[in-house]
């Protein structure tokens, strides 16, 4: 699942382009420094050398407006080491006028429930708020389009954070694929009353969802449809998916499928059924599985151990091993017991594993033997 959300950042990383296009586009580039940004910026402690070696073209810009944008966040409660962190990794906001900085705040305000939270945002977000004027538009008829559809102002604010392209574009395009996801979700027996919150857990869980053609949403669907899922099926994989079925291809999961059948030699039935288990079986390649099976098996954990437990597969194989190696010294034995030791968050085999270390030091008690007394 990682490795698909590192591939849908990379293809947004395609659009940084325009973007500082359009920055430039409101400055003027100098052969030389601007000594006045130098200087501003290295009276907020800002790694100057940072910023020359990533974004050096951002200080040939004039007009900037560096102490004006650190005026902006240190109004909203920004610390000056946070302030000089925005800038170093996102020094293009200089280049915003201090107007349009400030439409920005007012647009972002109206889902952000306090400045605290939206000093956060930008933090870990820069690029989503420091946004050219000509988005400012379809920014605000988004974020009124999801505000229609009830979604917690938590959810919006995170789909504007992490997937700002989505809030770029016209808001017709948004409108159409959630209409395909509304439409899927109905068609496939979802119950209306619960689709404003299945909605907002799958926006949520991948925001780059909106960002995808609605045909692929619906060609995904009809391949898993023809290999025999049902439409509760399909519904489940939908949810259980969190959105990345617009991540895959008819072809990837035809070659998927066909690997993992073979390798554990089940009838489409029970391929299907392992597959409701454990989704991973669709989006990760052939070589990713195969190394996967092999490091499982040659840890001594049988194949019928896998099929009941498919969910451990989408665990490296080096978190597997490490797994391994932890419960071996409390002398347990994953060959003849069960995967659920191994299964899950760290989270989740931190607590399985805390809980065996006390039954292996607790001393056991026998309700029936005789209790000593003083003579």
């Amino acid at each position: 699942m990682l490795r698909l959300i590192a591939t849908s950042l990379c293809l947004r990383c395609q659009h940084v382009p325009l973007l500082l296009s359009n920055l430039k586009a409101c400055s003027t580039l100098s052969s030389v420094e601007n000594q006045q940004t130098v200087e501003a910026l290295y009276e907020l402690s800002v790694d100057i050398q940072k910023v020359r070696k990533l974004k050096g073209w951002v200080l040939h810009q004039n007009p900037a407006y560096t102490k004006e944008v650190a005026s902006l966040l240190r109004d909203m409660g920004a610390s000056i080491p946070i302030i000089a962190h925005i800038l170093a990794v996102h020094p293009e906001a200089v280049l915003c006028n201090p107007e349009q900085l400030q439409a920005q705040q007012e647009l972002w305000m109206s889902v952000c429930p306090n400045h605290r939270q939206l000093i956060g945002i930008i933090e870990k977000f820069p690029a989503s708020f420091f946004s050219t004027s000509s988005h400012l538009e379809n920014q605000g008829k988004n974020i009124a389009y999801f505000q229609s559809l009830n979604l917690n102002k938590r959810i919006i604010t995170k789909l504007m954070a992490s997937a700002p392209q989505s809030f770029r574009r016209p808001v017709e395009q948004n409108q159409l694929m959630v209409c395909t996801l509304q439409q899927a979700y109905t068609e496939l027996g979802g119950d209306e009353a619960n689709m404003r919150i299945w909605l907002q857990k799958l926006l949520s869980q991948n925001p780059f969802v909106l960002l995808k053609p609605p045909e692929v949403l619906r060609q995904n669907l009809l391949f898993l449809k023809d290999r025999g899922f049902t439409t509760s099926e399909l519904l489940r994989l939908l949810s259980k998916l969190r959105g990345f079925v617009t991540e895959l291809n008819p072809d990837s999961m035809c070659r998927t499928l066909a690997f993992s059948q073979e390798t554990i030699g089940c009838s489409d039935a029970e391929l299907r059924e392992i597959i409701l288990k454990c989704p991973a079986l669709l989006y990760h390649p052939e070589s990713t599985l195969a190394e996967r099976f092999e490091g499982l098996l040659s840890a001594g954990i049988s194949m019928s151990q896998i099929i009941q437990t498919p969910t451990v597969l989408e665990l490296t194989t080096e978190i597997v091993n490490y797994r391994i190696h932890r419960l071996k010294s409390c002398s347990y034995d994953v060959s003849t017991g069960s995967l659920d030791m191994i299964n899950g968050t760290k989270k989740d085999f931190e607590m399985n594993f805390g809980k065996l270390q006390l039954r292996r030091e607790r001393p056991l008690f026998n309700p029936v033997a005789p209790l000593k007394g003083d003579d």
